[in-house]
């Protein structure tokens, strides 16, 4: 048996630990009520933690599948093919701000002469983008990827099945062979494949850009466009070295 002394000892003890606590507990509660502001930055903090993780990891799968971004031979290439610096643009046909970075590709384009452009067809904003997607796709079969693509950055209204196959029309396409290639699941695959590596690059909306080894996710203007590729090509990084191993 516990002598008494003890024991009291012991339960004075227990009122001398915990008493702390619930005095700590309620400052801290008290402190928190009267200055909130500290509850805004913690989650600023937190939240600027958590970007600059996923960009860490956008950039490990850059630096990891420098192929599927730049070299995929199913992807549509506009600009000068053999340019020496790659600008891959993710986009929406339906997406407004798409539409309105169009013109500034298109003087991008006419400034830089050594401009590659990759086009990534990344429908993500209805059954209307998923059809002007495969049927993008299927007129670079055509040979005619580039003025059909500029032609429905330039529509105005929603693009739907309609719409595109008025386009297609007017960009001189043989639009049952545009139908026909539509079906193939080449053309599938080929989307699949870009919405999977845009979400392994955390690039959850359009517009997106790759330059060099920069993820710029947004609509922008000329300027940073051209800061962008004139910084990769002073870095030595206008055309992205093939991954390691590639080489060996």
């Amino acid at each position: 048996m516990l002598d008494p002394g003890f024991q009291r000892a012991r339960a004075q003890s227990d009122v001398v630990t915990e008493a702390p606590d619930d005095e700590f507990g309620q400052r801290v509660r008290d402190y928190l009520l009267a200055n909130p502001e500290v509850i805004v930055e913690a989650m600023q903090t937190l939240e600027a933690r958590r970007q600059q993780a996923e960009e860490s990891e956008a950039q490990s799968v850059l630096e990891a599948r420098v192929d599927d971004v730049f070299n995929d031979p199913e992807s549509p290439v506009g600009g000068n093919p053999d340019g020496d610096v790659t600008m891959v643009e993710f986009f929406d046909y339906n997406c407004p701000y798409c539409r309105q970075v169009a013109p500034v590709m298109i003087d991008a384009e006419a400034d830089d002469p050594e401009l590659r452009i990759v086009y990534k067809e990344f429908p993500i904003l209805g059954p209307g983008s998923i059809f002007a997607a495969k049927a993008a796709l299927a007129a670079d079969r055509q040979g005619r990827y580039v003025e059909f693509h500029k032609a429905m950055m330039n529509a105005s209204g929603r693009v739907d099945e309609a719409l595109t196959l008025s386009i297609a029309e007017e960009a001189g396409l043989d639009i049952e062979r545009l139908k026909q290639d539509m079906k193939d699941p080449a053309v599938q695959a080929e989307i699949d494949g870009n919405v999977e590596l845009a979400q392994a690059m955390r690039i959850n909306g359009t517009p997106a850009f790759v330059i060099g080894d920069e993820i710029l996710r947004g609509a922008t203007d000329l300027g940073t466009m051209t800061r962008l590729i004139d910084k990769a090509r002073s870095d030595g990084k206008a055309t992205m070295p093939t991954a390691k191993g590639d080489a060996d």
